[in-house]
């Protein structure tokens, strides 16, 4: 059986979306022929890639491999296969059935049935209505969890309003008497822009 093929459940050969091969062929190219790895490489240990220069990916590796050079366009795509990106100060995307030497395991990824709910998966309902009560327990938890976190991070946003508040009265005052003196009057007083 052909590396790039898989056999579904059914017997039926299944092989990976052309957009999945495009992209792990993009990056074999890459690293075999020792060009554009500054634009775009496998990260670290092979379980994901880095588009370090967006520009040139663009202009340079995505006609070559796609019909289009929309940066864009690539994210989405990579989003519909459920490619996660894991760094917040490059682009960098996992998906862990994309790693390198493992083409055989494309097959296995499959595109998300709808777009992106704004509900999390556990708050949809189930195909059958029975539910594991288990899974209902670990559901309320996680929301449990969440919403503690939130209510965190709600307190500790008022708190630095109310510290930048401070900060801007003082800066204020300090405006006012670097303007008016030491023979400040409250009637002189600098208004506040917000």
């Amino acid at each position: 059986m052909d590396e790039e093929m898989k056999q579904s459940p059914g017997g039926k050969t299944k092989s990976p979306a052309p957009f999945l091969l495009k992209t792990y062929d993009l990056l074999e190219g890459v690293r075999e022929k020792s060009i554009g790895q500054r634009i775009v490489s496998w990260n670290g240990d092979g379980t994901g890639f880095v588009v370090w220069s967006p520009d040139e990916f663009s202009e340079i590796m995505l006609p070559r491999y796609f019909k289009h050079n929309n940066f864009s366009s690539f994210i989405r795509q990579l989003n519909t296969y459920g490619f996660k990106k894991i760094a917040s100060k490059r682009w960098e995307f996992q998906h862990d059935k994309f790693q390198r030497g493992c083409k055989d395991m494309l097959a296995e990824i499959t595109r998300k049935k709808c777009e992106p709910s704004i509900f999390p998966p556990f708050l949809k309902a189930s195909k059958d209505n029975r539910g594991d009560s288990a899974d209902k327990k670990s559901d309320c938890q996680s929301l449990m969890e969440e919403n503690e976190s939130l209510r965190r991070q709600n307190l500790d946003l008022q708190t630095q309003i109310s510290q930048l508040k401070a900060l801007e009265m003082k800066l204020m005052d300090c405006l006012n008497v670097s303007i008016h003196g030491h023979h400040y009057h409250p009637h002189n007083k600098i208004r506040r822009l917000f």
